[in-house]
């Protein structure tokens, strides 16, 4: 039962909480979160409904939960740990003993954001003569490059992709390389669509050019190789390609291990090099760390390695085969849906799809998805690419393509009936005229009270009886249309209002 007697304010009690009321409070929160298991999430999580993994997971995870990896001297498991998962991923990405590139090392980070910027500051670093180092990336490059660039102050020089492909092309990959570009960036695959972009051609350009290369196969490079293996036509992405300099790759993605685990690879140490940051000169420890994080819990790190020698790699051929299944069967359905289209054939883990003219409202499509039980990911609409919807496939789908079908063509019916948004005259004048620099917090609590985005937090709504922050409207087509009217810097600065609005304390 809840504590009723409500001392104090947030997570800090007057005089602490039984252990039995702590979980009961936070299982009470998770009640009220989308579904981690089941196959009906298509974003944010990876399930691959394997029985026990996720209590062998968890078990790792507590043995190594406070060892910290700042001192690898001090902890030598969390070491050897790091040393073997980079071996793994080199390894499934085409390095090591008997390859092209034997002398690949690595490091692990917490998640392919950090491992992007890892690997832009490594890039940077390598040519401190550069006084305004720039970066080339596709306009489908994951938002983690722009990320980089802002905190490592370096210059985003962006391609466009064929509205036909969804891919650059390397021509024009080529053509933005300068003087001053210290890293040619590619997707294996693009988060949004799932393509592969041409990674042979764009690394050539960029070896010519004495460029580095980095490969992002944070999303499904994982399962890439796998799905080679399985007699898919996946093309050339990895350490076997030459000028391929660096790698990114997710296990807490499609190698099914626990958040937060990724891991940056390097051809050689050489190029790794520059990642790390060294600083001796103050009266404390001498600090030295690989990545950004200085303390780091190994508790991640043993899971993952936990994860990685349970599944190992017959497994992972398994599980890549269950969702290589599961994204034909996706795939097959949309097709049998009059109104929709793939964005692109399906070449990885991903299933995207938009409407044709005439179809329906793709905002009020994923509204009725998610009554029906489905979580699907909206993108809004960008240079001309229509908005879409993504789906992240996982092994735990496969079970679930056969309700998926007849579920899509319902809520297809049902947004048709419905019709499509139409914004409120006064939000459709201020997406179009309305630039960042003008919004107020009065014009915001105005926009956030028009969209459903209650600005007062709900009484009673907290596990000890407090406040939490306002619940999200059940129905999110209206913000989406608005924030698909607006261009993407208003849309950058409407979102940071709208979310600092929920990321209040609980008084």
């Amino acid at each position: 039962m809840i504590d009723e007697d409500r001392i104090g304010a947030g997570a800090l009690s007057a005089d602490g909480v039984a252990a039995d009321v702590v979980l009961a409070e936070v299982r009470q929160l998770r009640a009220g979160d989308r579904p981690t298991h089941g196959g009906r999430l298509f974003a944010y999580v990876y399930d691959p409904a394997v029985p026990g993994l996720d209590e062998l997971a968890a078990a790792a995870h507590r043995e190594s939960a406070h060892v910290n990896g700042l001192d690898p001297t001090a902890f030598p498991s969390l070491l050897a740990m790091e040393n073997a998962l980079v071996a793994a991923a080199g390894r499934v990405l085409g390095g090591g003993p008997g390859t092209t590139a034997p002398d690949v090392v690595g490091s692990v980070t917490s998640g392919g954001t950090e491992s992007l910027i890892l690997a832009v500051k490594a890039a940077r670093d390598a040519h401190p003569e550069q006084v305004a180092p720039r970066i080339v990336v596709p306009a489908s490059a994951h938002a983690a490059f722009a990320k980089a660039a802002h905190y490592l102050r370096v210059a985003l020089d962006v391609v466009p992709v064929s509205p036909d492909t969804l891919r650059p092309d390397p021509a024009a990959m080529a053509a933005a390389i300068r003087p001053e570009t210290v890293l040619v960036a590619c997707s294996a695959p693009s988060y949004a669509h799932g393509v592969v972009d041409p990674v042979a051609e764009i690394a050539a350009a960029a070896a010519r050019a004495g460029v580095r290369c980095h490969v992002d196969a944070c999303f499904g490079g994982w399962t890439l190789p796998y799905l080679r293996r399985l007699g898919e036509p996946v093309p050339p992405f990895d350490f076997a390609v030459p000028g391929v300099t660096s790698i990114s790759v997710d296990l807490h993605k499609y190698a099914y291990a626990p958040k937060g685990v990724s891991v940056l690879l390097h051809r050689d140490a050489t190029l790794r090099a520059p990642q790390y940051f060294a600083y001796a000169d103050w009266p404390g420890y001498t600090m030295i760390n690989p990545v950004i994080a200085s303390t780091r819990s190994g508790g991640p790190i043993a899971a993952a390695y936990a994860t990685l020698r349970h599944l190992g790699d017959v497994g992972y051929l398994a599980l890549a085969e269950r969702t290589r299944d599961a994204v034909v069967g996706l795939a097959a359905a949309v097709r049998g849906v009059d109104g929709l289209r793939l964005m692109a054939e399906p070449e990885s883990t991903v299933v995207c799809f938009t409407a044709t003219e005439g179809g329906p409202d793709l905002f009020v499509l994923v509204d009725e998805l998610t009554a029906r039980g489905w979580y699907t990911q909206p993108q809004l609409s960008y240079a001309g690419l229509p908005a879409s919807v993504h789906l992240t496939v996982t092994a735990a789908v496969a079970p679930r393509v056969a309700e998926f079908g007849p579920d899509l063509a319902d809520a297809v019916a049902a947004a048709r009936a419905a019709g499509p948004v139409r914004l409120p005259a006064d939000l459709a004048a201020l997406a179009g005229a309305l630039t960042p620099d003008a919004l107020t917090p009065e014009l915001v609590a105005g926009l956030a009270a028009g969209l459903g985005l209650g600005a007062e937090p709900v009484e009673g709504s907290g596990p000890d009886g407090g406040s939490t922050a306002a619940p999200l409207p059940e129905r999110m087509a209206l913000v989406n249309t608005l924030l698909d009217a607006a261009p993407p810097a208003l849309r950058e600065r409407l979102l940071v209002e709208f979310v600092g609005l929920l990321q209040r304390p609980a008084w």
